[in-house]
């Protein structure tokens, strides 16, 4: 296929937009790729939207590779599935009414759908069944940035997996694990497979794909030994231990006037800052108050707590701490409080100072299991000085780009949705699932990161827009047309530039763009009938006749 630059709806500029940041966005809408309609969306142009669907081919081979059958759910969505589910009250949940008032939400991801459909599986003769689709995804984003990295509106590849048993789940994850390994290796990405937080997706294990980059909205924590990486969000640090004041035989009060920080408190106290816990009251989606308590020096990981309560939440409100403890925010605790208490794991052992629940008061000495009794859970954000959790090394941490997200969702939904099938023993059992998304935009932004340098994007073969960017000069027109008609018969598709323009600015575009070969046809074919065939990515550049073109790309 041979398409001309003077044909072609290709707006390249010179200069980046004033707001961008990230590499891949200064150079997604300089090369004409991608143009803002509104802040966090998008419109993917012609030469975007080539590279766009390499990609999601790349994607549906791979997912139809492992008995993935692709079909396709509506965006406009009934809010009654979601309400049953639990994730309606989701802040980033795009929520709308019909003329006739009834509710309806934008989707940010298909669970409950696929989930409803999946009810239509009646026996475990048909398990097991892997469903996916290209849809676009809505998601009410607070600071859209990035360019394609945080954006409102989205193409997700997500596929769901339904089985009879834990044991087939996990063959489907680790199905979908190995096509996702591909499908980056495919794309030309560097990605790390990686422990991530499931967050408001539901269940207890998924699995992170980041690429690192230098923008990017995810951070990767590597050890310096090579035995564990993770997603900061879901990382296990070791931190350093406490130095704890002499142990008290109960919880003795202690009056803490003006005191309103952990750095006030240790320092009204003369304690380790670490020796003192930090209460946070939220509110679950369905109206619980729990209170998440983590050490003094640590800060509360929100995915971590949201997976372990299963549900979203918010901060309680003022009047809602009040009438609940007693005390202001400042001075709230465990003891003697009738609310769920989930403490960090960090606090199973040692003795700490918490808040009293009284205005201005601190209690010294207390203990969990004695004191109170709570729920333990990993909840804690990583920090910079943590070690790692398996050989006690150095833990890094690098900006990445998240494109990929697979889940073990249980029956989690299936639950909710009463997705249940007849299994061999003739009992009914409900489906146990599992959910895996990619994102096209994303993993772009991410090539991109990874492949360019000062002069523009460097594309992957399997990626590019184009195989072969071929670069007329005034003059070689004819020439021009046999060495695109003689690629285009090797099987290449050819971007052949016929514009009216100064070679100067042929050359720049041809760079920006960045297909992998950049063919140039000059004064000089006049004399030897050959053209300069120039790798993109390594600089490398050869003289090649214009009849041999065909054999001679084949190494190049």
């Amino acid at each position: 296929m041979i398409v001309r630059a003077s044909q072609l709806f290709l707006p390249t500029l010179r200069e980046a937009p004033a707001d961008a940041d990230a590499v891949s966005h200064k150079l997604l809408v300089r090369g004409g790729f991608i143009r803002q309609v509104g802040a966090g969306l998008f419109s993917f142009l012609p030469l975007g939207w080539r590279v766009h669907q390499k990609v999601v081919q790349i994607i549906r081979e791979e997912i139809d590779a492992i008995g993935g059958q692709e079909m396709l759910c509506p965006v406009l969505t009934p809010a009654e599935l979601w309400k049953t589910s639990g994730r309606y009250e989701i802040t980033e949940v795009f929520k709308l009414e019909d003329r006739a008032g009834r509710e309806f939400v934008l989707p940010l991801s298909h669970e409950e759908t696929f989930t409803f459909h999946a009810r239509e599986l009646q026996s475990y003769k048909q398990l097991p069944q892997i469903l996916y689709h290209f849809s676009t995804k809505e998601r009410d984003e607070s600071r859209p940035r990035g360019g394609l990295l945080r954006v409102r509106e989205f193409v997700m590849k997500d596929a769901y997996s339904f089985d009879r048993d834990e044991a087939g789940m996990e063959h489907s994850f680790q199905l979908h694990a190995g096509a996702y390994r591909r499908i980056f290796e495919r794309c030309g990405l560097q990605t790390y497979e990686v422990e991530a937080e499931s967050g408001i997706m539901g269940g207890r294990e998924s699995w992170d794909y980041l690429a690192p980059t230098g923008s990017g909205e995810n951070e990767l924590v590597l050890c310096e030994n090579g035995d564990y990486q993770a997603d900061r969000e879901a990382a296990r640090g070791v931190p350093r231990t406490p130095d704890f004041p002499e142990s008290l035989s109960a919880p003795e009060d202690v009056e803490t006037p003006g005191v309103a920080t952990i750095e006030d408190l240790a320092s009204f106290l003369d304690v380790d800052a670490a020796a003192t816990s930090k209460a946070m009251p939220v509110v679950t989606a369905d109206g619980r108050l729990v209170l998440g308590l983590v050490r003094g020096d640590d800060q509360l990981n929100e995915e971590k707590l949201t997976t372990e309560l299963e549900s979203g939440f918010r901060p309680a409100t003022d009047d809602e701490i009040r009438a609940t403890f007693g005390a202001g925010g400042g001075s709230l605790g465990p003891v003697g409080v009738d609310v769920e208490v989930v403490a960090d794991e960090l606090l199973r052992d040692g003795q700490f100072v918490t808040g009293a629940n009284r205005d201005g008061w601190h209690l010294r000495g207390v203990e969990a299991g004695r004191d109170y009794q709570p729920r333990f859970a990993d909840i804690r954000a990583l920090q910079e000085g943590d070690r790692c959790p398996i050989c006690g090394g150095t833990l890094s941490i690098q900006t990445a780009i998240e494109v990929g997200h697979i889940f073990k969702l249980g029956t989690h939904f299936s639950e909710r949705f009463e997705a249940r099938f007849l299994d061999e023993d003739g009992r009914e059992k409900l489906l146990v699932m599992g959910s895996y998304g990619v994102g096209p935009a994303r993993t772009i932004a991410a090539i991109v990161e990874q492949h360019h340098d000062e002069h523009g994007i460097a594309w992957p073969e399997a990626v590019a827009p184009y195989d072969a960017h071929v670069v007329a000069l005034p003059g070689v027109e004819q020439q021009a047309e046999e060495t695109a008609a003689a690629l285009d018969a090797a099987g290449r598709d050819v971007l052949l530039d016929d514009r009216d323009q100064r070679a100067g600015e042929k050359f720049a575009d041809a760079d920006l763009i960045g297909c992998p070969i950049r063919v140039t046809v000059g004064k000089k074919t006049l004399d030897d009938g050959a053209v300069d065939v120039r790798d993109r990515a390594t600089g490398d550049e050869h003289r090649v006749p214009i009849p041999e073109l065909s054999g001679k790309l084949a190494g190049v």
